[in-house]
């Protein structure tokens, strides 16, 4: 990810929205590879593990993103396709190999539960801080650190699930510490980061565990390999390449 050089506003200076956009800036990135294990713990404390792979040639509302079932066998090749645009919502296909084909995922039914996961199809968009109006909400130390308490609420062109956001991004290094997204004012999934290194001069979160409110469950998806701008072709990123691919 490349890394821009500008220097960030003293903290007495920051309002909500020049930290959003600090913090995104710092990870601008032409693409991103990962793999990972996913752990998916009911409300009985039942663990289903499920392995996937994510790659990402773009960045932030310009980009395009791949995620691909690798494990276990029951789910193997189910693949996601989103395609992300600065103003207004993604294009997202799912590719299930059982029936040989992709199926559009509607706007109505991106807040529902992604595979048996706790992310949701808009959960696994790629926010931009265009899409947003931002006001701060005080600070607050969350597992430790020192972090900036903002308010995201959805402009008119974001269609979403969502009615707000409350942000915790840290003081320290501008690294998303958590996230609780609200339904009309009651609180419906919070994401945690922990793991929090650094890569290829990136601040980012090794372990993400979103938990849904209103099922009492809760995935942990651990990032076990992780690049940055590798070279991606956009031609792979498509409806054609997805059909030929899985």
């Amino acid at each position: 990810m490349a890394v821009c050089l500008a220097v960030a506003l003293p903290a007495a200076a920051q309002d909500g929205r020049q930290v959003m956009e600090e913090a995104q800036r710092r990870t601008e990135a032409t693409s991103q590879h990962y793999e990972g294990l996913l752990q998916v713990i009911d409300a009985k404390g039942k663990i289903t593990d499920k392995r996937w792979a994510y790659d990402r040639t773009g960045s932030h509302g310009r980009s395009r993103s791949l995620l691909t079932f690798t494990q276990p066998a029951e789910v193997k090749g189910v693949a996601l396709l989103i395609i992300n645009y600065p103003d207004r919502a993604s294009d997202q296909w799912m590719w299930t190999p059982a029936i040989q084909r992709e199926r559009r995922i509607a706007m109505q039914d991106r807040s529902t539960r992604f595979f048996g996961t706790d992310f949701s199809f808009e959960d696994l968009e790629e926010r931009d801080t265009g899409q947003y109006d931002y006001s701060m909400a005080g600070d607050e130390t969350i597992d430790g650190v020192a972090c900036w308490k903002i308010e995201s609420t959805p402009r008119r062109t974001k269609s979403s699930q969502y009615t707000s956001s409350l942000v915790w991004v840290r003081k320290d290094n501008y690294a998303f510490q958590r996230i609780e997204n609200f339904v009309r004012g009651a609180i419906a999934r919070r994401l945690n980061y922990s793991r929090i290194e650094k890569v290829q001069g990136i601040w980012t979160a090794r372990v993400l565990e979103m938990t849904d409110l209103r099922r009492n469950s809760r995935t942990v998806l651990t990032f076990e390999t992780l690049e940055y701008n590798v070279p991606m072709k956009d031609e792979n990123f498509t409806l054609q390449a997805l059909r030929r691919n899985q």
